[in-house]
């Protein structure tokens, strides 16, 4: 039997939560309050799908590890779907003038679209776009 599970929370350890929320914020992205506090946020990406954002000393009490710089390091990349090419490019475009930088040049394969930022932490976030009528 297949393993299927309802919802995803991605936990990412951020310097400074405030400026964190501010710049999602002006993405367009919301946060549920239910699980945001002075040490983590619950950022909405999707109804099932959610980044923890949490203070690195916060971040600490779930792992012995150390936490990767990840200005400097890819821990991993944060790949989400949008609806349109367009989407794709709104979403980029106010990341990058909410302070985030450029990541990647857009890369267009015809059936799929994507364009890459960095958060204010280094964390690498890509949108992406494919379209339906290609994948048949």
């Amino acid at each position: 039997m297949a393993v299927q599970l309802n919802q995803i929370f991605v936990n990412l350890p951020v310097k400074n939560l405030d400026k964190t929320m501010v710049f999602f914020k002006q993405i367009g992205f919301e946060f549920n309050p239910q699980f945001t506090n002075e040490q983590a946020a619950c950022l909405v990406i999707s109804e099932h799908i959610f980044a923890m954002l949490l203070t690195e000393p916060y971040f600490k009490t779930f792992t012995e590890k150390e936490i990767a710089d990840s200005t400097s390091h890819t821990e991993v990349i944060l790949a989400f779907a949008a609806s349109s090419r367009e989407q794709v490019d709104e979403i980029v475009n106010r990341a990058l003038a909410a302070g985030g930088s450029k990541y990647n040049d857009p890369v267009d394969h015809g059936f799929m679209y994507s364009w890459s930022f960095q958060d204010l932490d280094g964390h690498l976030w890509e949108v992406m776009y494919m379209d339906p009528a290609t994948l048949q």
